[in-house]
C-alpha cells in the first residue's frame, strides 16, 4: 500500500525532537513493563490457576470465580467499606487542599508563605510505614497519649483498635500527610493567574475575600474538576493512601470498618492462601467499576460546562 508523504513528515519531526522522545522513553518503558505487560494476567479471573500449567495453559472456568466471590459475606463488607471510605475522602479530604491553597495565597510575606508550603508538604515524603509507626507510638495502648491519660488519672483509650474511631484516624492521618502535596497543584494554578485581574478587581472595589471568590476560585475550578474526576475514578481503590495507609494501620479488631477491597485481595491471596483466580476476579471487578465511575464523572463534568479529562 502506498504511504503518503505525511508519514515521512511525521518521521522528520520525530527525528528533530529525538531528545524529547528520549526523555519520554523511561516513562514509556515503565508503563509498558509494569502496567501494560502484566495485563495478560487478567485471564486468571476466568481460569482455575494451576502452577504446573502456568497462566496461559490453565483451564478456563468462565465466571465461576466471580460467582464465588459474590457469594462471600466478607467480600461485601470490604466492598461497603471501600465505598464509604472513598466517599468520606471526597467529603472530608478533597476540599482541604483547595482551602489551604487559597489561604496560603493570601499570605503577603513571601518568606512566611514558603515556610507554610514546606511545613505542609514535608509529611508527604514520609512513607506510611513511618507514619503508622508514629501513630502507634502516640495512640497505641502504651503510647504517649495513654501514658499522659494514665498519669492524669483518666481511663486509657484504644483508638487504633476501636472500630468507631478508626475511620476518623484514616481521614485525619491522610490529611496530615498529603494535603500539602495536593496544595502544590492548586498553588501552581494560582501562580498562572494574570495579576491584572486582581488589579482590575481592586479598582472595582473588591476586597481580598471578593478577589478570592471571583478571581482566584474561577481560575482553580478547572483544576479542581480534573482532580475530582481522577479521585472519583479511584473510588474502588479507596483513593488517598489506599492500600498502603490502611494496611499499615488496621488490625483484625477493625476489619469490619476498615477492610477495603485492596487489603481483602492481599489477605485472600497471601494470608489465607486463596486461589489466584478469585483474587484476580476481585481486582478486575474493582477496575471495571473504577473505569465506569471515571467515564461517568467525566461525562457529568462536560455536561456542566467543564473541559473534563478528554
Amino acid at each position: 500500500m502506498f504511504i503518503r508523504p505525511l508519514s515521512t513528515g511525521l518521521l522528520k519531526r520525530m527525528i528533530a525532537c529525538k531528545y524529547l522522545y528520549l526523555l519520554m522513553l523511561p516513562l514509556l518503558v515503565y508503563y509498558i513493563v509494569f502496567d501494560y505487560f502484566p495485563m495478560y494476567g487478567i485471564v486468571l479471573a476466568f481460569k482455575e490457576f494451576n502452577f504446573a500449567k502456568g497462566i496461559l495453559r490453565s483451564d478456563w472456568i468462565g465466571l465461576a470465580n466471580f460467582r464465588e466471590i459474590f457469594a462471600l459475606d466478607d467480600f461485601w463488607v470490604a466492598f461497603r467499606n471501600t465505598v464509604i471510605i472513598s466517599f468520606g475522602r471526597l467529603v472530608f479530604e478533597f476540599p482541604v487542599p483547595i482551602v489551604v491553597a487559597l489561604l496560603i495565597n493570601e499570605v503577603s510575606r513571601s518568606g512566611l508563605k514558603n515556610f507554610y508550603q514546606v511545613v505542609y508538604t514535608f509529611p508527604h515524603f514520609l512513607s506510611w510505614v513511618i507514619v503508622s509507626g508514629i501513630m502507634v507510638n502516640f495512640l497505641g495502648a502504651f503510647g504517649v497519649l495513654n501514658q499522659l491519660l494514665d498519669m492524669a488519672g483518666f481511663h486509657k483509650v484504644s483508638l487504633l483498635v476501636d472500630p468507631a474511631h478508626f475511620r476518623g484516624l484514616i481521614y485525619s492521618s491522610s490529611l496530615w500527610k498529603d494535603m500539602g502535596w495536593g496544595t502544590i497543584i492548586y498553588l501552581a494554578a494560582i501562580a498562572g493567574i494574570n495579576p491584572t485581574l486582581y488589579e482590575a478587581a481592586r479598582i472595582d472595589g473588591a476586597n481580598r475575600f471578593h478577589q478570592m471568590v471571583y478571581v482566584t476560585w474561577p481560575a482553580l475550578r478547572s483544576t479542581a474538576v480534573i482532580l475530582l474526576i481522577l479521585q472519583i475514578g479511584r473510588t474502588m481503590s479507596s483513593g488517598g493512601g489506599g492500600f498502603d495507609q490502611i494496611f499499615n494501620l488496621y488490625n483484625p479488631a477493625v476489619y469490619e470498618k476498615a477492610d477495603i477491597l485492596d487489603t481483602y485481595i492481599y489477605r485472600r491471596t497471601f494470608a489465607v492462601g486463596s486461589s489466584y483466580g478469585t483474587s484476580t476476579a476481585i481486582g478486575l471487578f474493582k477496575s471495571v467499576i473504577n473505569f465506569a465511575l471515571l467515564y461517568l464523572a467525566n461525562r457529568a463534568a462536560k455536561r456542566l460546562g467543564q473541559e473534563g479529562l478528554y
